[in-house]
C-alpha cells in the first residue's frame, strides 16, 4: 500500500470507555498518531479520571450518560459525525479501552479495507497466539455457539466476536446501528451480512485486559450478553429473506499474528 493512498483516508477511532483510568492512556498513547486521525471516547459514566485522561492526551470526550456499550458506541459516532467530511473516504476503527487489543494493529487493521478488499475487517481472537487467560471459558464457549448458530443461519463462518474492528464510514451508516448495550457486535457482524458487505476476519494479538471486565468478570453480565447475543441471532433467523452468501466475505488471513511483546 503507497502512502499517498493511506493519506486519502480519515481514520477515526471509537472508544467505549466506562471507568479505564489505569488503561486508557497508555492505550491511546499506543496509537499511531500518523494514521490516525481523531480519537473519540465515550464516557459511560466513569466515576474515576478515565475522562480527564483522556482529554489530556488529545482525545474528544463525550459523555455518554445511558449505561451500555452500544450506547457509549453511539454516542461517540454522534460526536465522529461532526468531523466526517462529504464524499469523503473514511473509516472507523472500533477499539476498547482496557489495553487488551494493540493500538499499534490498527494499520494491519485497516489496510485491506483502503486496498478495497474488504469493507469490514475484524480482529480475531480465536488462534492460539493469544495471551494465556485473556479470554474466559464463558468467552470461548459463547463465541463457539454463536458464530456457529450464524453459520447454521447464513452459511458463513465468523471466527470471532471480538470488538476490535474496522469498517468504511459510509457503510456503518448503512447498517443502522442501534443496540445499546452487549449486542453491539453481533448487530454488526448480522447486518454486514444482511447487506453483502466483503468481510475479513485478520488475528491480531490479544492480552489480558487492565482491571476487571464489566460483561465477561461477572456472572451476571456473562449471562446478560450471552442473552442479548442470541436474541439477536434468533430474530435475524425469524426474518428470514437472507442474501445469497457466495461472495460476502472474503476467507480468513493465514497469517498469525506479529510478535514484539505483544501477547506476553
Amino acid at each position: 500500500m503507497t502512502t499517498a493512498l493511506a493519506d486519502s483516508w480519515k481514520i477515526r477511532v471509537v472508544m467505549p470507555a466506562l471507568d479505564e483510568e489505569a488503561a486508557i492512556g497508555s492505550v491511546i498513547d499506543a496509537i499511531p498518531a500518523h494514521w490516525v486521525d481523531s480519537i473519540h471516547v465515550a464516557d459511560n459514566g466513569s466515576r474515576d479520571a478515565t475522562a480527564e485522561v483522556a482529554r489530556k492526551r488529545g482525545a474528544r470526550v463525550v459523555d455518554a450518560s445511558r449505561r451500555g456499550y452500544g450506547s457509549a458506541c453511539l454516542a461517540a459516532l454522534a460526536d465522529l459525525d461532526q468531523l466526517a467530511q462529504q464524499n469523503s473516504d473514511e473509516i472507523v476503527v472500533f477499539l476498547d479501552a482496557d489495553h487488551s487489543d494493540d493500538p499499534a494493529q490498527i494499520p494491519a487493521l485497516i489496510t485491506p479495507i483502503i486496498e478495497d478488499q474488504a469493507d469490514l475487517v475484524l480482529g480475531s481472537r480465536a488462534h492460539p497466539g493469544i495471551e494465556a487467560g485473556s479470554l474466559t471459558p464463558q468467552q470461548r464457549w459463547g463465541n463457539a455457539l454463536a458464530t456457529t448458530l450464524i453459520r447454521w443461519i447464513h452459511g458463513h463462518q465468523y471466527q470471532d466476536l471480538g470488538p476490535f474492528r474496522a469498517i468504511r464510514l459510509d457503510h456503518l451508516q448503512q447498517l443502522q446501528m442501534s443496540d445499546p448495550d452487549f449486542g453491539w457486535t453481533v448487530e454488526m457482524q448480522l447486518k454486514a451480512l444482511r447487506h453483502g458487505l466483503r468481510i475479513r476476519e485478520i488475528p491480531l494479538p490479544y492480552r489480558r485486559r487492565v482491571g476487571e471486565s464489566k460483561i465477561s468478570g461477572t456472572l451476571l453480565g456473562s449471562c446478560k450478553a450471552g442473552f442479548k447475543i442470541l436474541q439477536w441471532i434468533w430474530l435475524d433467523a425469524w426474518r428470514g429473506d437472507r442474501p445469497a452468501v457466495d461472495a460476502l466475505a472474503s476467507p480468513i488471513e493465514e497469517k498469525r499474528p506479529s510478535d514484539g511483546g505483544n501477547l506476553l
